[in-house]
């Protein structure tokens, strides 16, 4: 195995995950300073694509910069909280009623798609549920208000449009812990629907890694699509990576098992470190 620093004069730009590459829920991982200290010293172009929707890139490159990995410009952060916009555009949800589950910023994301934010509750009156993360709330009673809230409308006959910016699953904690992000509180609300609505698909539209709306951004603002992405999972920074005809790097000290790892998806680079 090599490292990230070995690859990057191939490429015209490097795209880096956040959570498992460049930081864990608080830490600095290894090498991440040294990496990107290499890259603005070398004046490679490179970007932060996260599938954090529970923070604004201004958020985000404050405490990057706060965890020692020097001076992140917030324009260099790509979030799947900022395709949001992009997608109530497409899909006229301008003044839509939207029922949010995550922190403050998350809700800014939606104020600023078009949304209008009413309060998590049973009885709430929505048009949209928008999945940003599985903190900023409390869990469970959220949830549960929630799985009730679409019941009631599903049940008269309302539609309601469920859209979730973050797809992961788990995402790694300090001392090699893991928990469970946005992707578990969706999946909970799926089952749910399943379970009373056995004929009916009702199903969280996706935005994030590793689907393409965040890659083409990435291309669009690297001007190039000569990129590495650099991530620790699999099924969303590799897969998505290579479906949009981006190079990947699999960083094996993160989520995925490599001795474990789905075959059928294939990194262009295993790597075991990042400098």
């Amino acid at each position: 195995m090599s490292s990230a620093a070995e690859l990057i004069a191939n490429y015209e730009g490097i795209l880096l995950d956040a959570y498992g590459v460049l930081v864990d829920s608080q830490n600095p991982l290894p090498g991440a300073a040294e990496l990107l200290s290499t890259l603005r010293a070398e004046g490679v172009a490179h970007y932060v694509v996260t599938n954090d929707a529970s923070r604004l890139p201004e958020t985000i490159a404050a405490r990057l910069s706060a965890m020692g990995l020097g001076e992140v410009a917030a324009d260099r952060i790509i979030t799947s909280g900022s395709l949001l916009a992009p997608y109530f555009a497409d899909h006229a949800l301008t003044g839509a009623r939207c029922v949010v589950l995550g922190p403050k910023d998350s809700e800014t994301y939606v104020r600023d798609a078009g949304g209008e934010i009413v309060p998590i509750d049973a009885q709430a009156e929505c048009d949209v549920v928008v999945v940003c993360d599985e903190a900023g709330y409390e869990f469970l009673p959220s949830v549960d208000a929630t799985l009730s809230a679409l019941f009631r409308r599903f049940d008269r006959g309302d539609d309601v449009r469920l859209v979730m910016p973050n797809p992961d699953l788990i995402y790694p904690k300090p001392a090699g812990a893991f928990g469970f992000t946005s992707g578990g509180a969706a999946l909970l609300l799926e089952a749910g629907l399943d379970r009373r609505y056995p004929k009916r698909t009702l199903r969280f539209d996706r935005l994030g890694k590793p689907f393409p709306h965040i890659f083409n951004d990435a291309k669009r603002r690297a001007g190039s699509d000569n990129l590495l992405m650099i991530g620790d999972q699999l099924e969303t920074d590799i897969a998505g990576a290579l479906a949009a005809n981006i190079d990947a790097a699999l960083l094996c000290t993160g989520v995925t098992n490599w001795d474990e790892a789905d075959v059928s998806i294939k990194p262009t680079h295993v790597i075991d470190r990042l400098v």
